[in-house]
């Protein structure tokens, strides 16, 4: 299990080293292809930038703690606190595609899909097939045996890109993928 110190250093060092690591949630779980990093300064794309309901909650919980939010009222995203033990800096790694590994027929189910590569490309489909809601937010990823990261299961060339479906920040590369890998949300190059 990935403890609370792998989440005591910049968010952009975080999104790119949990690419290969396995998220799992329950009985249901997937190796990590896609993340992207935000930061607190500098990057107003960042709810750490732009709400104060963010703010607190960064000032109220430990590095590792689960940020999960409603995005546009339609789908739940599933972030992970990043707090440099160095700097106190703050920043979130959005999970954006995992490779599904475990609890597949019960994702398949959940999403209503067959084909692997369709059931965790996206930060929403793979929030939607493990299952999170609304009750992981603010649950730890580095206590809880249910729900949490394992280190390193498989390697992965890792491509930086940008990140996808903002409108601000657009250019900053802090989008980590699997280099190739199928079950991506976007292409890289393609953002």
């Amino acid at each position: 299990m990935i403890e609370q110190a792998f989440f005591e250093r910049d968010a952009l060092v975080c999104a790119r080293e949990l690419i290969g690591c396995e998220f799992v949630h329950g009985t249901t779980g997937g190796i990590v292809i896609e993340t992207e990093a935000y930061k607190e300064y500098g990057d107003e794309a960042c709810h750490l930038f732009t709400r104060p309901s963010a703010r607190k909650f960064a000032a109220k919980h430990p590095a590792g703690t689960a940020y999960v939010y409603l995005n546009y009222g339609i789908h739940w995203l599933t972030n992970v606190l990043c707090i440099d033990a160095d700097t106190g800096d703050k920043g979130f790694v959005l999970l954006r595609a995992l490779h599904p590994s475990r609890g597949i027929s019960l994702m398949k189910e959940r999403r209503h899909k067959e084909k692997n590569q369709d059931l965790c490309s996206g930060p929403g489909k793979l929030t939607s097939a493990l299952g999170i809601g609304p009750e992981q937010h603010e649950q730890s990823t580095t206590v809880a045996m249910t729900f949490q990261f394992q280190k390193g299961i498989s390697t992965f060339e890792i491509a930086e890109d940008r990140r996808v479906g903002i409108t601000k920040a657009v250019n900053l590369p802090w989008r980590f993928l699997a280099k190739d890998h199928p079950g991506v949300s976007v292409a890289h190059g393609k953002a």
